[in-house]
Formats: C-alpha cells, sequence, structure tokens
C-alpha cells in the first residue's frame, strides 16, 4: 500500500510491504488508518508492534532545484534587435524560438508563460524571444511573414527554418513546438 502525501515542494510516500499488509488484514483491516495526513497509530496495537519493528517506510523525493522553472523570454522591438539575436544566434551554433503575439489575442497571453516554462527546459540549446505585432514596424512583421496569431517560429543559421501557428489548443500547440525543436536541436 502506498500514499501520497500532498506538498506543494516535496512528494513523499509511505509504504507497507506486501507481507505486513496480510498481516494488517488478518487484524481485521483497520490497523492502519489515514486520514488524508498520514496514519493514525493509537487505533490498534498492531499498529505500535509495526511501528516498533520499522515496517513503515518512508520515501521522500526532493525536485531538481538547480534548474530553473520558468525562463523570462526577451523581447524584440525592431529589426535591428532581430538581428542582432540572430547574429549572437548564429556565433553560439544555436537556433531561436521567437513567438509572435498580439496584446489583445488571448490565445497568445495564455501560450506565453508555457513557453517560458519550455525556455527553462531547452536553457542552454536555444534562445526564446517573443515580438508585439501591435508594437512594431511592421517591416519586422513582414520579415517574419506572419498572417496569424499565435505563430512561433524556429530561426536557424539567420533564416526561417519551421513555424507553428497555434490557433487550436495550447497543449497540442506545445507539443509541436517541442516535436519543432527536437528536430533542429
Amino acid at each position: 500500500m502506498s500514499i501520497l502525501l500532498p506538498n506543494s515542494h516535496i512528494l513523499c510516500r509511505s509504504e507497507i510491504h506486501q507481507r505486513d499488509q496480510q498481516l494488517l488484514s488478518t487484524s481485521g483491516g483497520n490497523g492502519l488508518k489515514s486520514y488524508g495526513f498520514g496514519f493514525d497509530r493509537t487505533k490498534s496495537d498492531l499498529c505500535k508492534k509495526f511501528a516498533k519493528k520499522d515496517f513503515i517506510k518512508a520515501y521522500t523525493f526532493f525536485p531538481d532545484l538547480s534548474r530553473p522553472t520558468s525562463v523570462e523570454m526577451d523581447q524584440i522591438q525592431d529589426c535591428e534587435q532581430l538581428d542582432k539575436a540572430l547574429d549572437r544566434a548564429k556565433d553560439l551554433s544555436q537556433p531561436i524560438i521567437i513567438d509572435w503575439m498580439a496584446n489583445w489575442c488571448r490565445k497568445c497571453i495564455y501560450l506565453k508563460p508555457k513557453l517560458e516554462k519550455l525556455a527553462a527546459e531547452f536553457d542552454t540549446k536555444l534562445k526564446f524571444y517573443w515580438v508585439d505585432v501591435n508594437n512594431v514596424p511592421q517591416a519586422l512583421v513582414k520579415r517574419g511573414n506572419i498572417s496569424k496569431m499565435p505563430t512561433i517560429q524556429l530561426w536557424k543559421d539567420g533564416e526561417m527554418k519551421a513555424e507553428v501557428i497555434g490557433g487550436h489548443k495550447a497543449w497540442l500547440v506545445m507539443e509541436e513546438v517541442r516535436e519543432m525543436i527536437k528536430m533542429f536541436v
């Protein structure tokens, strides 16, 4: 029997081994009673015997705190910034992801934090940027060949290699973006 205890930072699991479960079931089955926070060992003498003999083992899993959970994307506001980002990516021989969005687009706003979490996963392999198409010169929008919002593009060696147009559910868009990244990274 395994029980997961809720905690936002630590995952705990208490486990009673198979042999011990059979002993508990022969004693009426209510040797250990759970209230959602652990075991109440005062209900049965059998539980006291188990507690003394360390039949209950607990495991704790800590999350990997050495990696960030999200990385804020840098904003591109004009063609010069795009050229600098592309040159930097070319020097590092890494692709970049550009999220073309609009501040009025609900799907765009909903996707941005999800892309920032994805940026944390690929933190050392590629860089993520975003462009608000309403607040940039139209020359930049034409350079990206943007017609629908949101559009997520992968640029490598100074040119656009692949894109995902996100008009459907966010989890599908994120899966398509992952596949696009895996093809070029």
